[in-house]
């Protein structure tokens, strides 16, 4: 255990170098003696996990394109709906809420999985459900990850449609309203969608940075304090953030 651990260390090690590292410095990062260091690098070497550059005390490693080829058969291997779903039981059962997972689609947001809280009274929610972008917690979550000029294009395609008397239906106010969703790291639909119901979504990032998804929790509003969503939406954004975490982000 202690030699896995040690060679884990020098692929990290290795991993924030852009030039490569000496044996010395790699020694030095990761608290190793030099033959320790050498030895564990020989051994990565050997299975293309490390390579190597020059000769003698000018020689440097680097990350080999083995793991370039492994971190390729991960993303294929890695299914957003199964690394969400245990993230999603867990968020429903802290919250007592439903909770969602979208993707995007077109500039709108379809539900590919959730969890009901068993509650008699159930929101009318289903799979495969497209979620409005401007005026829903999934859909303003994928919305605010799009540039200004993104959002402008898709808004001048989709339109503004009026759900309710707290919709969003004036592309600047959107635009601004985008913003303080981008700085908080979710999005809040309170009664933008329809009355009475509320949404708080939070985006997932892939290895690359890029969105890819985005979850939400959703309820009936009743009479919720403004502190409560606030409370909420930290819980949401960390679950989007752990998922993320577990995509590579």
């Amino acid at each position: 255990m202690r030699s896995v651990a040690r060679a884990a260390e020098v692929l990290e090690a290795l991993s924030k170098s852009d030039g490569g590292v000496s044996v010395t410095d790699l020694a030095a990062a990761c608290g190793l003696s030099k033959s320790a260091a050498f030895a564990t690098l020989y051994t990565l070497r050997q299975y293309g996990l490390v390579a190597d550059d020059g000769e003698g005390m000018n020689r440097r490693y680097r990350l080999g394109m083995a793991l370039a080829r492994l971190g390729s058969r991960a993303q294929d291997q890695l299914s957003l709906r199964d690394v969400a779903r245990p993230a999603l039981v867990e968020l429903t059962r802290q919250t007592g809420m439903n909770s969602r997972l979208a993707v995007p689609d077109e500039g709108q947001a379809v539900v590919v999985d959730q969890v009901s809280n068993g509650e008699r009274i159930q929101v009318d929610l289903r799979m495969g459900t497209r979620e409005l972008p401007h005026c829903t917690g999934l859909g303003k979550a994928l919305l605010a990850e799009m540039a200004d000029e993104e959002v402008t294009a898709l808004v001048g395609r989709v339109g503004l449609p009026y759900r309710t008397g707290h919709t969003i239906t004036d592309l600047p106010v959107l635009l601004a309203h985008l913003k303080t969703v981008r700085e908080l790291g979710y999005a809040v639909d309170d009664e933008e969608d329809a009355d009475g119901i509320f949404c708080i979504g939070s985006a997932l990032r892939d290895h690359t940075g890029a969105c890819v998804g985005a979850i939400s929790i959703t309820s009936l509003k009743r009479d919720l304090p403004a502190w409560r969503y606030q409370e909420l939406g930290r819980q949401v954004r960390a679950t989007a953030e752990q998922i993320s975490g577990e995509l590579g982000a």
